[in-house]
């Protein structure tokens, strides 16, 4: 009997609690913290120069806007670039004896993607680049009024900021455009998940900086400007496998392809995925633009360890990387005279006199005093310096092909910066149309959906041309921004 009882009282005990856990276990769903909702028109994810370029035009056009930024501050890529931005301006360019046309710009794009790009979507590239040029100056941004030819571009018809800063003035002149038509930015916010309702994109799950769930609905649309995955060894290298860690890129830590992720989620189809352009021009210790006099094509040579030429300087980007890889240790050094050395800062902002005291910049008043300092031969150096001056006298150079051949390199002090290859740039991405509208896998347009930036794929086809990357961003993020307030 007495064990009967036992096993009885226990039972009941175990019931007892078995009842509070389920108490409390109510309790704390209970107490779940509901993810917070906001409304707006149109959510913009990414406050890089696309992400900023949409909120900006989406504003103009009426909207109500949000943009999300995963990092700490907003820039992006654009905020590191050189500030290279091609466009053909007849204006500018006819003062310099430059010849050129949008159809040129139309040719040399499609040409140096090696046709892989998609041909309606490089005609509103280059006949909206101007007047992307400039909507940018309606927001007071100012550039030079000389063009250069930035590396890769092809042409000179590369525009720069006037105060050399850089990719900075974009961004700068973007944000504050933005926040004078009360956009509203949330950094540290990182977009986890697009929603989707009845077949349309309508909103973005988010967290912040807490972990809390955040929930954006968009009544309109919702703009892709993520950027691309130069970041993301694991991911570039799905599509590249010799592109590994030991590899550095020139992005941000933030560039890791994460609204195409999202986008794939939801049927988006993607498009070059494979195309990913490295630069020769990486800093040796960490992969960066900076660190260099950066002068345009027409100002400088790429000499070897052994103090030798290798490639035309005025190359495609993808030719000139792939001709490093195959000298000694893959590292090369710029080679520049007086005449390329900035009245100022730098393109990349920079301080020349700055970089020469830490060593960046090298500068000697002999050629073969540089040879020296740089631990090349000097015999080797000289040599070729003097047959690249012979090359510019008589405007043909017989040995590699150079085209835009500006100046001799005669007038000390010499400079030279070693430079090594780096990632830089993803051509592949979603799939858009000219609208700016993200296509699904069935060939229709998602509704809801927009991208612009380097999320996006078809643009650059399979090597991207210098300076056309920042006209990219402004010109197909003021249509996604269009698009998105209208709801197109």
């Amino acid at each position: 009997m007495r064990q009967r009882y036992r096993v009885f009282a226990l039972g009941l005990i175990l019931v007892l609690l078995l009842s509070i856990a389920g108490c409390q276990s109510s309790t704390l769903q209970q107490e779940k913290p509901q993810s917070k909702v906001e409304e707006t028109d149109v959510v913009v994810i990414g406050a890089g120069g696309a992400g900023l370029a949409a909120a900006v035009s989406a504003a103009e056009n009426g909207a109500k806007v949000i943009v999300l930024e995963k990092m700490p501050m907003v820039g992006g890529n654009t905020i590191r670039s050189g500030g290279a931005y091609n466009a053909v301006d007849p204006e500018r360019q006819k003062k310099q004896g430059i010849e050129d046309s949008i159809e040129k710009h139309f040719q040399q794009t499609l040409e140096g993607g090696d046709y892989k790009a998609k041909p309606e979507l490089v005609r509103v590239l280059v006949e909206n680049a101007l007047d992307g040029l400039h909507w940018l100056e309606s927001m007071g941004m100012k550039f030079k009024d000389e063009v250069y030819t930035v590396l890769g571009a092809l042409w000179p018809r590369s525009h720069s900021p006037a105060d050399n800063d850089a990719g900075f003035s974009y961004i700068e002149t973007l944000r504050k455009a933005a926040e004078e038509k009360g956009v509203k930015i949330l950094v540290e916010t990182k977009a986890e998940e697009l929603i989707m309702e009845n077949g349309r994109v309508v909103g973005v799950k988010a967290t912040n900086a807490e972990g809390e769930e955040l929930i954006f609905k968009a009544r309109k649309g919702v703009v892709l400007a993520t950027g691309g995955f130069a970041a993301n060894v694991e991911m570039r290298m799905k599509y590249n496998e010799n592109l590994g860690p030991e590899i550095p890129t020139t992005n941000h830590p933030g560039a890791t392809g994460d609204g195409i992720v999202m986008a794939e989620k939801v049927g988006a189809n993607l498009i070059g995925m494979e195309y990913i352009q490295l630069l020769p021009m990486g800093d040796p210790e960490d992969g960066s633009l900076t660190g260099w006099l950066a002068p345009g094509v027409e100002q400088m040579i790429f000499v070897n360890k052994e103090g030798k030429r290798f490639v035309a300087e005025d190359a495609r980007r993808d030719v000139m990387t792939n001709a490093l890889f195959k000298q000694p240790d893959a590292l090369m050094y710029v080679i520049s005279d007086h005449k390329s050395f900035p009245k100022g800062k730098t393109s990349f902002n920079e301080d020349p006199n700055d970089l020469i005291a830490k060593g960046k910049v090298i500068k000697a008043d002999t050629i073969e005093e540089l040879a020296r300092k740089i631990n090349v031969p000097p015999e080797n150096l000289k040599a070729t310096v003097e047959k690249y001056n012979k090359a510019v006298e008589q405007n043909k150079d017989e040995e590699f092909g150079k085209k835009l051949l500006g100046f001799k390199i005669d007038t000390p002090p010499f400079y030279a910066s070693a430079r090594k290859p780096t990632v830089h740039h993803t051509m592949g991405g979603v799939e858009i149309d000219t609208k700016a509208r993200v296509i699904g896998k069935d060939g229709k347009p998602i509704p809801g959906l927009y991208a612009a930036g380097e999320v996006t794929g078809g643009i650059h086809g399979a090597n991207r041309l210098g300076g056309n990357a920042l006209a990219d961003v402004i010109v197909f993020g003021r249509i996604a921004g269009e698009s998105a307030a209208k709801g197109e």
